[in-house]
């Protein structure tokens, strides 16, 4: 769920490609996946190295960002997830032109340019129009508007239970921008000719915002493809940003499940909801939660891991309420995604599925703006490319998570 960049002039494109250079770069890093030792977590912290799953733990596997010419890990057992992180960040970033007005499948072929997906969301509206419209969230810290897309069946806008999606909290997690849009061209794209879909469209408003941290989103694509966080300043600190999944408003004093350190990647801020753009987010969902329609379901997409989880990730013993029901959800779910392809997810308590977490979306509203149902997923893969998974695999991750999804539409 972490940081670069640097693109080779040197590969050769297709005429329909675009490569989008930047100044931080990657060429010649390794990524590389150790067992966790007190001899790992030394070297890593001596040396500053980033990781790709979240903080070095006493056991389990540690993946680990290895820069040129290091070679101090070579006597511990390793695989190596990227031999090139630079060439590997250097191919998934061949976007393919996109024209406008051209809202079709061919979009999940490769990923895209921020100002690409805003289009997308205008075409699928200018597709639809009695059934979509843009809105905005609010906006970040730049002044980028948190862009959605709102859509709905027979009965009009804004009367239904809400389902409400966000993706890329985490700047480098491409892919769940990509799978976010997925189900909304699949849900409208199919209206027409699919009953289910029909049956799902008109028994909800659907909010889906697939980028939920748009500054952050440029900056990966501008200067540096792994960085997390937001991108505001902190005064009297040259380290930038906040990240948005741990500044929250309930439990972020939670000693656990974040950094106080403003170099971190999980910094939590100087206070809760002090990131632009938990504000927004926040205030959006409790004004639906608040209104006649209620939030039925929330779910906040990020990668990598391949699971499926449920509240609580400031506690690792407290469960949820109805925590009975979220568990046989989140393993129906996971189970209607592994039926697609075979894809594994495991489901659980986000604490003690992947880490603890104070402060994130997920326990706020559960908890806070009272959603029905409240999840959060990791999409692929589990480790052989990270954050930097090829776009061949963006097409596939769509299709196995709306599985999930629609179970889920099925069942509440």
């Amino acid at each position: 769920m972490k940081y670069a960049l640097g693109l080779l002039a040197s590969i050769p494109l297709a005429a329909s490609a675009v490569v989008h250079s930047r100044s931080a770069s990657y060429d010649g890093y390794k990524v590389v996946r150790v067992e966790s030792s007190e001899e790992v977590k030394n070297f890593i912290e001596k040396n500053n190295l980033g990781t790709w799953n979240g903080p070095v733990k006493d056991t389990g596997v540690t993946d680990v960002v290895i820069p040129p010419g290091m070679n101090d890990l070579d006597s511990v057992t390793k695989t190596v997830m990227h031999e090139d992180l630079g060439g590997a960040i250097a191919a998934e970033s061949q976007f393919d032109v996109y024209a406008v007005g051209s809202a079709n499948s061919t979009w999940f072929n490769s990923y895209h340019a921020y100002n690409d997906h805003l289009q997308f969301l205008r075409d699928l509206v200018a597709s639809y129009p009695s059934n979509a419209e843009i809105v905005t969230a609010g906006n970040s810290g730049q002044g980028r508007p948190i862009t959605g897309i709102h859509f709905y069946g027979s009965g009009g806008k804004g009367t239904k239970p809400a389902i409400v999606l966000h993706g890329t909290v985490h700047a480098r997690e491409w892919i769940t921008t990509m799978v976010v849009e997925y189900f909304v061209f699949n849900l409208l794209s199919k209206y027409a000719s699919n009953a289910e879909i029909q049956g799902f469209v008109n028994k909800y408003d659907f909010y889906f915002f697939p980028v939920v941290n748009p500054d952050g989103f440029v900056y990966t694509q501008s200067t540096n493809r792994l960085w997390r966080k937001n991108r505001q300043a902190l005064s009297g600190n040259t380290c930038v940003g906040r990240d948005i999944n741990r500044n929250w408003p309930y439990k972020w004093d939670i000693a656990t499940g974040a950094s106080t350190n403003p170099c971190a990647e999980d910094y939590k801020g100087q206070a809760a909801g002090d990131a632009p753009e938990t504000p927004v987010l926040y205030n959006y969902i409790n004004r639906l939660a608040s209104s006649s329609q209620g939030v039925r379901l929330y779910i906040d997409y990020h990668s990598y891991s391949q699971l499926f989880m449920t509240p609580y990730g400031y506690s690792c013993t407290v469960v949820a309420p109805n925590n009975s029901r979220l568990q046989s959800l989140a393993t129906g779910a996971a189970n209607a995604i592994r039926a697609v392809y075979g894809t594994v997810f495991e489901a659980g308590p986000i604490c003690t599925t992947i880490y603890p977490v104070s402060g994130g979306s997920v326990d706020y509203v559960n908890d806070v703006s009272k959603a029905q149902y409240v999840f959060t997923s990791e999409l692929r893969d589990t480790g052989n490319y990270g954050f930097v998974l090829p776009a061949n695999q963006i097409l596939p991750s769509g299709v196995e998570a709306y599985a999930g999804f629609a179970y889920l539409l099925r069942n509440i």
